[in-house]
């Protein structure tokens, strides 16, 4: 092989790419550079400590013209890349949602990046699409899904890099449908539907489908609804613009909002969704992945009444990152919305309406072999442990609860329903700070620690801390330290100490 070491470790010009025993030797290195920082990622600050701009100090301002050695770069990864990383799997993590990686996910993503196929059709890789139809089913089945989202039928489902993505390729079907049916000169008479809980992807999706966003309605939930949308609500809106002159299209409930977790009422709301002929889509981003287990199963009854139903695998299923599953009930309307089909492309089993071309559900052209890391998932841990996975984050968010619950400073601001815990610290009666300033200044000062990574919202006007389980190497003793960090901090901040 060309390009070996010289004695000092760095290399001949000369090189191939790609080289099996090159890869052999670095992969094996790789592989144990990559299982020593998972058993040392309780030593690092959860959050990076680094200001804005570090590295360009640390980095030379242009490419190396000569070969460096692997060893070389694997010092620079640990000395300048790690201290700007955030460790988002450390079991001290409880900021955002989570993104779980797993061993079957790390595999699966490794084969996906050896084959390093471009699946856009069939014909590119028969075993890349036709993984993603079973395996997908397959998931559809765990979730109890209507026979309508499989593939058997006119539906199916699709992985899509983020929910985001999914909400979008909903949408531009939406508005397909509907201008088909009333005319393409009617784009600004449009209108989208969600609560302000709803997740800021729905306005984004708006603005690249060319829908006004004056035109994406966020109804006010509140806490009398837990923070759920409204029917009523939704139904007043909807009727208001219709006499306006204007067409509902779409209506997007959430299943776990971001800042609270709340369940929005999706058997109402299909059916109001179904009466004015809007399209029904279901984001159920992060709680999706509860409801493999049967006990909250429930809280997608009403799914049957949905258009698209979307969840991510990468965010509570041991999936790494991409891996983001959207299910619709007619393929079609993503296809005749999506599909390009140029001659450099044509071939006889897509021509003969044999194979399904993913190209055609998904806004680019190329995508990687996703599914095999879902499929691992499924197949090396089998949905029992994965049930397991989600209980053990679940009682753990229980947990966290019963011991603020512990101490008379602190409240509970919504009711939990999965892993994410809202929760403030009530400022003193008479103190200077009001309750926002207060809880900035823990969040503040429990993350510059570096000992725990927590994020906020607001509710209702209200400054709330966020305290959400689902890094997979989190236990008990990992929240029960939490809360002593928050407490001792909270002393500082109060002067109680």
């Amino acid at each position: 092989m060309e390009g070996k070491e010289c004695g000092n470790g760095v290399q001949k010009v000369g090189m191939r790419a790609m080289d099996a025993e090159e890869l052999r030797e670095h992969g094996h290195r790789m592989v144990d550079f990559i299982s020593d920082y998972y058993k040392e990622i309780e030593s690092y600050p959860v959050r990076s400590q680094v200001q804005p701009g570090y590295l360009r100090n640390l980095i030379p301002d242009s490419a190396p013209d000569m070969p460096e050695s692997f060893e070389s770069i694997l010092e620079d990864i640990r000395h300048k890349i790690i201290p700007g990383v955030t460790h988002w799997q450390s079991p001290k993590y409880f900021a955002y949602y989570p993104s779980n990686s797993s061993t079957a996910g790390f595999l699966g993503e490794m084969l996906s990046a050896g084959f390093n196929i471009v699946g856009f059709s069939w014909v590119t890789s028969p075993a890349a699409t036709e993984l993603e139809v079973i395996v997908l089913d397959w998931l559809a089945k765990v979730l109890k899904l209507p026979e309508q989202f499989l593939s058997t039928g006119k539906g199916g489902g699709v992985i899509q890099g983020t929910a985001s993505e999914a909400m979008l390729v909903a949408l531009l079907a939406a508005r397909d449908k509907a201008l088909r049916r009333v005319g393409q000169n009617l784009l600004e008479n449009l209108v989208v539907y969600g609560s302000d809980q709803t997740h800021s992807a729905l306005i984004k999706a708006c603005k690249i489908a060319g829908i006004n966003p004056m035109n994406c309605r966020l109804l006010q939930a509140t806490f009398m609804t837990n923070y759920a949308l409204s029917p009523e609500v939704a139904s007043e809106s909807i009727s208001n613009d219709i006499a306006a002159g204007l067409l509902p299209i779409f209506l997007c409930a959430t299943v776990g909002t971001t800042s609270s977790t709340a369940v929005d009422p999706l058997a109402a709301l299909g059916r109001l969704a179904k009466a004015n002929d809007m399209w029904f889509h279901i984001d159920a981003a992060y709680a999706g992945s509860a409801c493999i287990c049967p006990e909250y199963r429930h809280y997608i009854d009403g799914v049957e009444e949905a258009d698209s139903f979307n969840m991510n695998p990468h965010k509570w299923l041991l999936t790494n990152f991409d891996c983001s599953t959207l299910w619709v009930k007619d393929s079609s309307n993503l296809i005749q919305s999506l599909s390009t089909n140029p001659e450099f492309l044509r071939n006889k089993a897509s021509e003969e309406d044999l194979v399904v071309d993913y190209k055609d559900w998904q806004i680019p052209l190329g995508r990687r072999f996703r599914s095999l890391k879902l499929w691992m998932v499924l197949r090396m841990y089998g949905v029992a442990n994965l049930q397991n996975h989600i209980r053990t984050h679940i009682n753990l968010a229980k947990h966290f609860e019963e011991l603020i619950a512990t101490d008379t400073r602190f409240e509970i601001i919504v009711p939990r329903v999965f892993a994410l815990v809202c929760f403030a610290l009530k400022p003193m009666p008479n103190g200077q700070d009001d309750a926002s300033k207060l809880n900035l200044k823990l969040l503040e000062a429990v993350n510059n620690s570096g000992a725990m990574f927590l994020t906020h919202t607001v509710l209702s006007g209200r400054f709330v801390l966020r305290f959400v389980v689902g890094a997979p190497l989190t236990e008990e003793r990992h929240v029960n330290t939490a809360w002593k960090v928050l407490q001792d901090h909270a002393n500082l901040i109060l002067g109680t100490v």
